[in-house]
């Protein structure tokens, strides 16, 4: 049978695109783009950060914006937490990122702080901005800073307990509004979104020669964090986000 030239041109470039897109599914680039896959292989491949999924807020009632996955009534940080996996699974693995994003591509971005990766000072959000007013007149460089419309977290070097412990003692008074995310602890990483609203960065991370982002020491805003989150008023105990 004589072959037709330009069908033959045709079945081969489709096959052509066939391929080409299977290649593409296969290595992740053909997937639908996930901001918070790129987040949390950001953090977790170039900056080193062990990353693990968040409970998701629920998005089927009335209530949507303060329903966490968790089921619990009384959750106090929705959206914002790890659940299913736990929080001992936190990774740097790029594997097992994109394994855990591809399958829930919205799913928030819990940092595991402490360890080797940053721990973080949280405090009300209008202390916060009190405080980052007052490193920048007084020269303070503060580092990454996290927002959510109700808190401030500041990132900083990796901290012992014994450490925490001494500064803590140091000060007159500490307000139980300033919280401390330690070993153990953790924070949601921007573009998440939590019961109170998106998280985002209110101060961009500023990376070094290696790529990985400039954390400054604890006891250098510690007496700043303290004084702002003490002169703020009706923060109370509960830990709102």
């Amino acid at each position: 049978m004589r072959e037709i030239p330009g069908r033959r041109r045709s079945s081969l470039w489709a096959w052509g695109q066939l391929q080409g897109r299977r290649l593409r599914v296969r290595t992740g680039r053909y997937t639908h783009r996930s901001p918070m896959r790129e987040t949390a292989l950001t953090a977790a491949t170039e900056w080193r950060w062990p990353v693990v999924p968040g409970a998701a807020l629920l998005l089927d009632g009335p209530r949507a914006s303060a329903a966490c996955a968790c089921r619990d009534p009384e959750c106090v940080v929705p959206g914002a937490h790890p659940f299913d996996p736990v929080l001992l699974a936190a990774t740097t693995d790029e594997a097992m990122v994109r394994w855990w994003w591809t399958n829930r591509p919205d799913a928030p971005v819990i940092l595991a702080t402490g360890g080797t990766a940053p721990c973080a000072l949280s405090l009300p959000a209008v202390a916060g901005a009190r405080a980052l007013a007052t490193f920048e007149r007084t020269g303070v460089r503060p580092g990454p800073v996290i927002a959510t419309p109700t808190r401030f977290s500041v990132l900083v070097e990796p901290y012992e307990l014994e450490e925490l412990g001494e500064l803590l003692y140091a000060q007159d008074w500490v307000p139980s509004s300033l919280r401390f995310h330690g070993d153990g602890g953790y924070v949601a990483l921007p573009g998440s979104l939590s019961g109170a609203g998106k998280v985002r960065w209110e101060r961009q991370p500023e990376c070094d020669a290696q790529g990985r982002p400039w954390l400054p020491r604890m006891e250098t805003l510690i007496d700043v964090l303290v004084e702002e989150s003490a002169a703020t008023p009706g923060s109370g105990s509960r830990l709102s986000y």
